[in-house]
């Protein structure tokens, strides 16, 4: 069993940015792929990014490739998102997700364990 919190969410000027973090429970965290995900009101849930469990592999939606980069300490069983050049269409909920697994997840089908979600908004 994983449980996951989020934080670090917020209001934020166009072009501005934030650091959300995701903070798991367990001993097993570094054998878990993490994913980000995202959901804007009235918009299903969607993928943004993952990590391998090694942290050494990483995958992004091209909405935010570029802009977001994802790392994980799993000394600290945390994950990590770095947003930066943040615009008004990132605005949503933040997701963290995990799922024991060695392949690439986007789905969020896929994913076992989420956070609550922290609130993203850009605006000025």
């Amino acid at each position: 069993q994983v449980q996951l919190v989020e934080s670090g969410g917020g209001l934020v000027q166009p072009g501005g940015s934030l650091r959300l973090s995701c903070a798991a429970s367990g001993r097993t965290f570094s054998t878990y792929v993490m994913g980000w995900f995202r959901q804007a009101p009235g918009k299903e849930r969607e993928f943004v990014t993952a990590i391998s469990w090694s942290g050494g592999t990483t995958w992004y939606a091209d909405s935010v490739k570029g802009r977001f980069t994802i790392s994980r300490d799993n000394a600290k069983n945390t994950v990590y998102l770095q947003m930066n050049s943040l615009k008004p269409e990132d605005t949503a909920v933040y997701y963290c997700a995990a799922v024991r697994t060695i392949v690439v997840v986007t789905a969020p089908s896929g994913y076992d364990y989420w956070g609550q979600g922290t609130q993203v908004t850009v605006s000025s």
